[in-house]
């Protein structure tokens, strides 16, 4: 666990120094800006988000009315881990799941240096470990322990209960860190009404393999969810366009959604080091709060 720690510590400085650089000392922003509490009602401006429309009081025909918020001292991270079976694809030691528990280990410590308080949902098709928030070191190393110390109780996916467990655990508005390789459907509904009541932020996980299959012949392909093997072959050409399309629509499907509902959309691919997109992931937030 300290060899763990000092790597992750090693990432979050890094991380630090870039994005001081290019943000000009604003790195703590990524963890800032839904910590807030309804603080008074004032007529929408050109430009406002519009999910801080009051609708029942615009609705009164006396103009459109947003809501304002002041700071809350006890802001909230949360972590939405996938852990499912269809994570574990990828080279040794940088698989999806390798890479992504990574991240949110770095985001832990790095929130916990910032004074957030940090919660952790890790999932498969259920429950597989909840650490409501807390604050300090001791609740940074309880966090990380739970991100890499859990053994799953299942592989499966089911991206909508997940979703909708959140909903229900998380009442207050808090920023919301969804790591997941997104391989699942019927999750779009839960998805967008967290996004509605709370600051989203959606990492993918991808690995080429996924995108391209090499062609190898008649090869077994082992289903780790599913747990059974299939036998496909790849020397088809339509086989392997068939797969590159499906990965292709099916995450342009996801960006479009998270550009439609003010998610932040980040894609990391398992053969890329984690801190140059986190670094692009903190200067799209840093620009989205100061257009706010």
């Amino acid at each position: 666990m300290n060899q763990l720690l000092k790597k992750l510590r090693r990432y979050e400085i890094m991380i630090r120094k870039v994005a001081n650089n290019h943000l000009q000392g604003d790195y703590q922003s990524i963890f800032k800006g839904a910590g807030l509490e309804f603080d008074d009602l004032r007529p929408y401006q050109y430009g406002d988000d519009v999910r801080t429309i009051e609708w029942k009081v615009s609705a009164k025909g006396h103009g459109t009315f947003v809501k304002t918020f002041k700071e809350d001292k006890d802001q909230s991270v949360y972590f939405l881990l996938d852990i499912s079976g269809s994570q574990d694809i990828g080279a040794s030691g940088k698989k999806k799941i390798d890479k992504g528990k990574e991240v949110a280990g770095v985001l832990t410590l790095a929130a916990i240096f910032e004074g957030s308080q940090v919660g952790l949902v890790s999932f498969s098709d259920q429950k597989e470990k909840i650490i409501l928030p807390g604050k300090g070191p001791k609740q940074g190393v309880k966090v990380i322990q739970g991100i890499f110390n859990h053994e799953n109780k299942s592989l499966k996916t089911n991206l909508k209960e997940m979703f909708s467990i959140a909903l229900n655990l998380i009442k207050k508005r808090s920023i919301i860190i969804v790591i997941s390789d997104f391989i699942d459907d019927g999750y779009e509904r839960p998805f967008k009404a967290l996004a509605e009541k709370h600051d989203l932020v959606a990492i993918q996980l991808t690995d080429p393999r996924e995108s391209k299959l090499p062609a190898l012949g008649i090869i077994p392909v082992f289903d780790k969810e599913e747990g059974k093997t299939t036998w496909v072959n790849t020397a088809f050409g339509s086989f392997s366009k068939k797969i590159t399309d499906t990965f292709t629509i099916e995450r342009d499907s996801l960006k479009r959604i998270c550009k439609k509902n003010q998610i932040n959309y980040l894609e990391i691919d398992t053969g890329q080091d984690i801190v140059l997109p986190l670094i692009e992931l903190f200067k799209t937030r840093n620009k989205t709060m100061k257009r706010g």
